[in-house]
């Protein structure tokens, strides 16, 4: 975990996940992580609905707390294979594919109403341009769930991505609330659902 945030190449966030696929949940466990279950909760209070797209799925961790919080047509994306394989034996979802970076996102506008993507446009794992892979990929009325830890927060690039398209009327704010990520190493996140307009 100490790794991650001082990452800057694309290959090395595929190889440091592959590495840390075995010991993720533990780690993120003992240290309180709390982001996945505030996003599902923001997700249900919002109205979103499924089929869900878990982009950056990882583990699994997040399409646990989207099932807990009674979504129940969930998919999962992700870079790592290491990591798909543990989401994989979850049996949460329905089904699971490899995040090639370098390709357009194989889903149509419409496939998925609401993409939650769990701590992924953040640095470490995604740049902020992401954040426009994911928004071409939905419908009009389609919601994007997302959070941005302390480090995304600290970071313009990432809060400059979400207030281009606020300002541009492109999505609007239905959801927002700062609270515990990491709390045993005091790192918070602030979770968001937009809805594109």
């Amino acid at each position: 975990m100490d790794q991650v945030y001082d990452l800057a190449a694309r290959g090395g966030v595929e190889d440091l996940y592959d590495a840390w696929a075995q010991s993720y949940d533990e780690e993120l466990t003992e240290n309180g992580y709390a982001t996945p279950a505030r996003l599902a909760r923001a997700m249900r209070a919002t109205g979103c609905t499924g089929p869900v797209l878990d982009m950056g799925c990882g583990t699994g961790l997040s399409g646990q707390a989207l099932r807990a919080e009674g979504f129940e047509v969930i998919d999962g994306t992700d870079l790592s294979d290491g990591m798909l394989d543990l989401a994989r034996a979850k049996g949460i979802y329905r089904k699971l594919w490899r995040t090639d970076p370098a390709a357009p996102l194989p889903v149509t506008p419409g496939d998925y109403p609401t993409i939650a993507a769990t701590g992924v446009v953040s640095p470490g794992a995604a740049p902020a341009g992401l954040m426009d892979v994911i928004l071409d990929a939905l419908a009009p009325g389609g919601r994007l769930a997302f959070s941005y830890n302390d480090h995304a927060l600290n970071d313009p690039s990432y809060t400059a991505a979400l207030a281009r398209h606020l300002a541009s009327g492109s999505v609007k704010k239905l959801h927002e609330d700062h609270g515990p990520h990491l709390p045993e190493i005091d790192l918070n996140s602030t979770v968001y659902v937009i809805e594109k307009t």
